[in-house]
C-alpha cells in the first residue's frame, strides 16, 4: 500500500518532484476542469451522504490512461473531508494484504485502489462483503479443523479505477453504487488545463501558444502538463523562458509530437497495419506482434485515442486503419503505394 505522505528514505531531488507533481493535482471540484457531468454526479452524492452523516457509496471510475481518476479520486476524499489511503491491484497479493488496510482504517476513510482490475480473484471475493456488510470473513487454519472468523469494518469507502471495465467481474461491479466513465476532454477543456498549470508553474505563456499545445495533447491532461514541461525545458535553453509558438513547434519537433498529437509510437503502429496487413482488419495479438509492442499497451495506451479522432476503426474481424488516417500520413491507398513502404 502507498500513503499519500512522502518516503522519509527518498532522494531530495525525489522529494521535490513528488512535491511538485501534487501541486498540478486540483482538490477540489472547483479546480476540476473537465467531465462536467462526472463532476456533477458525483458531487450531489457527496452532498447527500452528508446530509445523511454516512460513508459515500463505493466508486468505480474507468477509462483510458491519463484522463485523472486519481485526481478525481483525491477530490473526492477531501470534498467528503476524509483520509485517503492509496494502493492498487498488484500490490495487493493476499487477503492478509488486505485484512491490514481495510483493519486500519477509520469511519469515513477512502480507499483508493487503482489498476483495481488487476486485484487477485481470491482477494476481490473478500471484497464482496466488506463492500456490502462492512465485515470481513477470514479463515483460520486449513482442513477440518479450519474456523471462520468475522470481523467488524468501519463504514469506509471504495473508489476503483480501471482502464479495462470489461475485465471486471459482474458481481464485482454490481457492488459499486457510483459508476461513471471518464471521456476525452474537449481541447477548450486541455488549454483551461494547460493555463492553471503553467500559472502554477509561475510560467509566461503566450495564448496561442497553450492553443497550439492543447491540440497536441491527445485530449488528455497527463500528456498535456507533460508537454508543457518539455516545452519549458526548451524555452529555458532556448530562449528567454517564456513559452511562445515557434518554441512550441520545435520543441514537440523534436519530441516526434505532430500538429494533432500523434507520436512516433501512433504512427508506427498505423504504418505496421498498413504495411504488413494492408490496412486491415488484423487482430490486436497480430499488430502487437508485428509492432514489438504489448497487446495491453496498444489496447489501453494507443488504441483508444486513434480511435478516439477517426484513424483506426474495431470491426469483427479486427482493427482497420481508416481512410482519414492514410490522408494524414499522405499514404496513397494503392498497392503501388504500399509496396514503397515495404
Amino acid at each position: 500500500m502507498i500513503e499519500r505522505k512522502t518516503d522519509t528514505n527518498k532522494k531530495d531531488e525525489e522529494k521535490v518532484d513528488i512535491k511538485f507533481e501534487e501541486t498540478l493535482r486540483p482538490r477540489k471540484f472547483s479546480e476540476y476542469i473537465g467531465q462536467k457531468q462526472v463532476k456533477k454526479s458525483v458531487d450531489l452524492a457527496i452532498r447527500a451522504a452528508k446530509n445523511r452523516k454516512e460513508s459515500l457509496d463505493h466508486v468505480l471510475l474507468y477509462g483510458p490512461p491519463g484522463l485523472g481518476k486519481t485526481t478525481l479520486a483525491n477530490v473526492i476524499a477531501n470534498e467528503m473531508k476524509r483520509a485517503v489511503k492509496v494502493t492498487s491491484g498488484p500490490a495487493i497479493e493476499r487477503a492478509g494484504d488486505l485484512a491490514s488496510i481495510l483493519t486500519n482504517m477509520n469511519d469515513g476513510d477512502v480507499l483508493f485502489i487503482d489498476e483495481i482490475h488487476r486485484l487477485p480473484r481470491n482477494v476481490e471475493e473478500i471484497l464482496y462483503p466488506a463492500m456490502e456488510d462492512y465485515v470481513l470473513d477470514i479463515m483460520l487454519g486449513k482442513g477440518p479443523s479450519a474456523q471462520s472468523l468475522r470481523l467488524d469494518l468501519p463504514k469506509f469507502t471504495i473508489i476503483g479505477a480501471t482502464t479495462r471495465f470489461g475485465a471486471l467481474s459482474g458481481p464485482f461491479r454490481d457492488r459499486f453504487g457510483i459508476i461513471h466513465r471518464l471521456n476525452y476532454y474537449l481541447v477548450d477543456e486541455i488549454e483551461e488545463i494547460l493555463k492553471r498549470s503553467a500559472r502554477i508553474m509561475n510560467l509566461q505563456a503566450e495564448k496561442n501558444a497553450l492553443a497550439e499545445l492543447s491540440k497536441r495533447s491527445r485530449l488528455t491532461p497527463r500528456i498535456a502538463n507533460r508537454l508543457l514541461k518539455r516545452v519549458r525545458d526548451y524555452a529555458q535553453v532556448h530562449g528567454d523562458g517564456k513559452i511562445n509558438l515557434s518554441q512550441v513547434d520545435s520543441s514537440l519537433k523534436l519530441l516526434e509530437v505532430d500538429e494533432i498529437g500523434l507520436d512516433s509510437s501512433d504512427r508506427h503502429i498505423l504504418l505496421t497495419i498498413i504495411k504488413n496487413y494492408k490496412g486491415g482488419p488484423v487482430g490486436v495479438a497480430a499488430i502487437a506482434a508485428a509492432a514489438n509492442e504489448e497487446r495491453q499497451t496498444i489496447e489501453d495506451v494507443y488504441e483508444p485515442y486513434l480511435i478516439q479522432i477517426g484513424f483506426l476503426e474495431r470491426t469483427h474481424r479486427g482493427r482497420k486503419v481508416t481512410e482519414k488516417a492514410y490522408k494524414h500520413l499522405d499514404i496513397k491507398k494503392s498497392k503501388k503505394d504500399q509496396q514503397k513502404l515495404l
